[in-house]
């Protein structure tokens, strides 16, 4: 248990991210699923980020699933795609092999459907592989509200952490005095973290005095109709 209390680093953690595909997708009704692929992509690139060993695993892509994000895609152009047959990606040798070469035993995972794909590769990989499973609930989704809750719940009864995107990106940065990644974090909370990165933007504006991101035309006005 004592693996559970050491934070993730950029040094102790790798990534798998399992079936992000579309028809898998189609499927999630337990999170809005243009929320779920902007929390993905924003996971994705906060690994990329903190050079996060990085796995991308997908099942069926011709027969059924279709082909992962490309936004996602984009992130690791140069990544291999690890194709399968088996629902659970830890019966897949190339996946098990993937991550024992990564050499990190926290895997933090991001998957479609929670109940089935991310339940079973956890289990598996903590009970055969000795690994420490985090999974992130909000880059991960479900057939319905129960479905993505209840396998949370089995998930963490069995010693799973449960954790979000965001709390990944930022407990990896730890320090803001991390100036080497500093501009790639904020630059990611900006386009992916709503609220908060719309505070980012006023805060560097209105209160620093910093020029605004985007280039537009001259401001006019205001002149009220008579």
């Amino acid at each position: 248990m004592s693996g559970y209390l050491e934070v993730l680093t950029p040094q102790n953690s790798q990534i798998i991210f399992i079936d992000q595909q579309p028809q898998m997708a189609f499927g999630v009704q337990s999170i809005d699923r243009q929320v779920l692929k902007n929390n993905v992509v924003g996971l994705a690139k906060a690994a990329k980020a903190f050079d996060i060993p990085t796995t991308i695993t997908t099942v069926e892509t011709l027969g059924f699933s279709g082909h992962t994000y490309p936004e996602l895609l984009a992130v690791f152009p140069q990544n291999k795609i690890l194709e399968r047959t088996s629902m659970n990606s830890w019966d897949d040798q190339n996946v098990r092999d993937a991550l024992a070469a990564n050499g990190r035993k926290k895997v933090v995972v991001s998957g479609l459907w929670t109940e089935v794909c991310n339940t079973t590769f956890a289990l598996c990989a903590m009970l055969e592989g000795g690994y420490q499973i985090y999974m992130v609930a909000d880059a991960s989704g479900g057939t319905s509200m129960d479905a993505h809750k209840y396998a949370m719940d089995r998930m963490v009864q069995a010693g799973v952490v449960p954790v979000t995107w965001q709390q990944v990106l930022l407990e990896w940065q730890r320090d803001w005095a991390r100036k080497e990644t500093y501009d790639a974090v904020v630059a990611i909370a900006r386009e992916h973290s709503g609220a908060y990165g719309m505070g980012i933007d006023y805060a560097y504006t209105m209160v620093h005095n910093a020029p605004e991101r985007a280039s537009h035309g001259e401001t006019i006005g205001p002149r009220p109709a008579t």
